[in-house]
């Protein structure tokens, strides 16, 4: 399956605060917060959120094209992305601008405080993905993740226009967007992700409920965190897939990342929406119990055991032949 990943490609500065946002928020006095927090730890690590998703989905085998706008300081990522599955033959690079950048703290409770550098990445608008297409001979499907919000805009038009099918996640732009842009965004869209709030905020912006909605999309998927995730079709029925069990929770960045790219390798492999999710949760798991977006590791004997200690025999059964390839 010929699947394109539109979106940010970032690097990612993580600081860790060993104490809690909230004991250092003054209820009163939010109209004007001034506030500093001493970190004990800092750490530099490759992100973005299509080039999460591209690095996920070659962990699991399945070769996307990763397509967005960098600087001239992207050697040494594309090198990594290379060696680890990903094909970077769609990416465009900036000589005016560094590659964007992600800035995140996190306490003890795993709440984040973050801000995005978007760099190079305004350039994303001027990406046309006919080129990709005719290289690969066509396209199965196109990926529209956060990016320059111009750049989702023509992405989405375009796929419309030559007939790409296209997943819709809006996620971190859903706060950036006005409801025109965002119903723009989504209609027509094979697949809809969003987590719990994003999908409240979607729809407050649109003006659409959720039954509206899911008129307009083939699929919703909506992540809830620890309770798992909902995949809703158009034409069938609503599923519930709980989380599966992470080891320890190490650094929640990314995972959001990490559960799509399982879900869309299950699309390129053909199986059910369920065994998505599924996919998409474990894979999910894995990033939570490592320290940055691409760090986790794929193992097939363990992927496949922890597999079928969540969701049983029968569904490890099912993947399996997928992973073989994976030795």
């Amino acid at each position: 399956m010929r699947i394109a990943v539109t979106g940010s490609i970032a690097t990612d500065q993580l600081m860790f605060y060993r104490g809690r946002f909230a004991d250092q928020i003054v209820s009163e006095q939010v109209h004007r917060v001034s506030l500093s927090f001493l970190v004990d730890r800092m750490e530099f690590r490759r992100g973005g959120v299509a080039a999460n998703i591209c690095f996920g989905m070659a962990a699991l085998g399945v070769r996307p094209v990763l397509v967005g706008a960098v600087g001239p300081d992207f050697a040494d990522y594309r090198a990594w992305l290379e060696r680890n599955g990903v094909d970077t033959s769609g990416v465009h690079v900036c000589d005016l601008f560094a590659t964007a950048r992600f800035i995140c703290t996190t306490d003890l409770d795993q709440n984040q405080i973050a801000s995005f550098y978007p760099g190079a990445m305004t350039e994303a608008r001027r990406i046309e993905l006919a080129p990709i297409a005719e290289r690969l001979g066509g396209l199965d499907l196109v990926v529209v993740s956060p990016n320059d919000p111009e750049a989702m805009h023509r992405h989405t038009v375009e796929c419309r226009e030559r007939g790409f099918p296209f997943v819709a996640d809006p996620s971190q732009q859903v706060t950036n967007m006005d409801g025109a842009q965002l119903r723009e965004l989504i209609d027509g869209a094979a697949v809809l992700f969003c987590n719990e709030y994003e999908k409240a905020l979607l729809e407050k912006k649109t003006g659409w409920d959720g039954g509206d909605v899911l008129a307009r999309v083939g699929m919703r998927v909506t992540t809830y965190g620890p309770d798992g995730v909902v995949v809703e079709e158009r034409d069938g029925e609503s599923i519930a897939v709980p989380a599966a069990p992470a080891r320890c929770h190490a650094d929640p960045t990314g995972i959001g990342d990490a559960f799509r790219a399982g879900f869309l390798s299950g699309m390129a492999w053909g199986v059910s929406p369920v065994r998505c999710a599924q996919l998409g949760s474990l894979l999910a798991s894995h990033a939570l119990e490592t320290v940055g977006t691409q760090e986790y590791q794929v193992k097939p004997s363990q992927f496949l055991e922890r597999f079928a200690a969540a969701f049983g025999a029968a569904a490890a059964a099912e993947v399996e032949p997928h992973l073989a390839p994976l030795g």
